[in-house]
């Protein structure tokens, strides 16, 4: 059974370039509940971490030096199946791929700066909200 939760980051460019009210609209008008959020700047450790899974890949480096360079947003969405209907709020990764009317057709530069990130899974949503929030941080209601 699908979780009823997902994680999303606004990323540095996003957060940077003032888009991070019209995306913070985008998930309030696809029926998110925010049931956590803050805004953190990640240090290289956070990042290494939270990005463990792709080390060794030809885009680790520029990854954890683009998460790493400014404030993110990190929030705990709600919302019956909220993996994949985020994931379809969300769009492509590639932007020009992305559906019209998509976070990231709509705010995204290119592949890495993507605007925003979603959990892929219900078992990496879980990892996910765990790295970033504690229990007396989510607003369950």
């Amino acid at each position: 059974m699908p979780e009823n939760f997902t994680v999303s980051i606004v990323k540095p460019n996003a957060v940077r370039t003032g888009k991070t009210g019209p995306i913070l609209a985008m998930i309030n008008e696809g029926g998110f509940e925010i049931i956590a959020m803050k805004m953190v700047k990640l240090s290289v450790q956070h990042a290494e971490a939270f990005y463990a899974v792709h080390k060794g890949k030809p885009f680790y480096e520029g990854l954890i030096e683009f998460m790493t360079s400014g404030p993110v947003i990190v929030m705990i969405l709600k919302h019956e199946d909220a993996v994949e209907t985020f994931r379809r709020l969300i769009g492509a990764t590639d932007p020009s791929k992305a559906e019209p009317g998509t976070i990231r057709r709509t705010f995204a530069v290119s592949v890495q700066m993507n605007a925003v990130h979603g959990s892929d899974s219900d078992e990496n949503a879980r990892r996910e909200a765990d790295f970033f929030f504690s229990g007396i941080e989510r607003f369950l209601s």
